[in-house]
């Protein structure tokens, strides 16, 4: 396991380890405040040896971005000094943080925003269960909301920062215009896979503009949806390679390949992963995750957590660690359960380790 603990640099992004903690949404800033509480959630896992924290996912300044409520915003005074704060939290104690910027489109559920006419917004409308719920998105709407991404990525920076992350999996606005499920456009940002690509280039070169030249852009996606769990943007090394290279040239330097299972295959005929396959074909620095410190029954059954293993597959990481398949490795709900998951795997405490138990949810501490 010492390839866990060596120091990773890119950038003006220096970690002390290749311990990321995964971005994971949990509902606890009322309006889009982050408060004192979220605060010292975040610095707990930092000083207990996190090397990188991406936050949960932080909504970009449109009115139809976020699917859920108490979702923190990246936009707005109030908003812009608590984030502040965490940010000086997280670095006193030598961490380092990047939010996770976000739009969820279509996932938004009206009849969870009774007071609001607005609709969700996807590449052509269609929601969930493949129909048509809402106009086909504008040119001149594409090109305000990546202005606001632009802008929360500025934000980010001028707040201290060390990193940014777009989101771009699991079924949400940008993985949107990826699927052709929901992208059936036929203009510059439909057609085959590489067209589909177009809305995420510019966004990301909006970000770089509005950032820096060594400020990094990790770019999130995935193969899953969050409405189809077996859903394949590409069913082989060339067509991943054919939807990553677009996005590598726009400018991407980290990739957070999301897995359900980080052990598992992603094509037939090779072991290596979505996260391998991914640094394989572009040399890019690589983030895996997936029920790292979790069962196998739990991936499947999120209530059989009693049946926890928080030591579950941790071979497998350290050999994949070993061989460089990938660079960093994201902790999810293992790091919920417990804030001092890291400093107690590193120290072979493991049977101190407080497992990840569903009621955790309920909670941020």
């Amino acid at each position: 396991m010492t390839s866990m603990w060596k120091p990773f640099e890119i950038g003006s992004l220096k970690l002390k380890n290749r311990v990321v903690m995964a971005p994971m949404t949990r509902c606890f800033s009322p309006e889009g405040i982050p408060n004192p509480d979220v605060a010292a959630y975040y610095r707990r896992r930092a000083e207990n040896e996190v090397g990188l924290i991406i936050t949960e996912g932080v909504l970009i300044d449109h009115e139809v971005a976020g699917a859920e409520h108490d979702v923190p915003h990246l936009f707005g005074e109030k908003a812009l000094q608590e984030w502040a704060h965490i940010v000086e939290e997280v670095h006193k104690v030598g961490g380092k943080i990047a939010p996770q910027i976000w739009h969820t489109g279509m996932a938004r559920d009206p009849n969870k925003f009774p007071l609001s006419n607005a609709k969700p917004v996807g590449p052509s409308g269609i929601n969930y269960e493949g129909k048509p719920s809402s106009e086909p998105l504008s040119i001149d709407e594409i090109d305000q909301i990546i202005k606001k991404y632009a802008e929360a990525a500025e934000n980010a920076k001028n707040l201290g920062f060390d990193a940014v992350e777009i989101h771009g999996a699991h079924g949400y606005l940008i993985d949107q215009f990826f699927a052709e499920s929901f992208n059936k456009r036929t203009d510059e940002y439909g057609g085959d896979l590489v067209q589909r690509t177009r809305f995420a280039v510019k966004v990301i070169k909006a970000v770089r503009a509005a950032t820096a030249p060594d400020f990094p852009i990790i770019f999130r996606f995935s193969q899953w949806k969050l409405n189809d769990y077996d859903y394949k943007l590409a069913n082989s090394p060339e067509e991943l390679k054919s939807f990553l290279v677009p996005l590598v040239e726009a400018g991407v330097d980290i990739f957070h390949a999301s897995t359900r299972r980080f052990w598992e295959a992603e094509f037939e005929g090779s072991n290596l992963n979505l996260a391998a396959w991914t640094k394989k074909i572009t040399g890019k620095p690589v983030i895996s995750v997936g029920s790292v410190g979790l069962t196998a029954q739990l991936t499947k059954n999120i209530d059989e957590t009693e049946e926890n293993d928080t030591t579950a597959h941790l071979e497998e990481l350290w050999n994949k660690l070993d061989k460089e398949d990938f660079d960093l490795i994201a902790i999810g709900r293992a790091l919920i359960g417990d804030p001092a998951w890291v400093t107690k795997i590193k120290n072979g405490k493991e049977k101190e380790v407080q497992v990840f138990k569903k009621k955790d949810l309920s909670t941020l501490f």
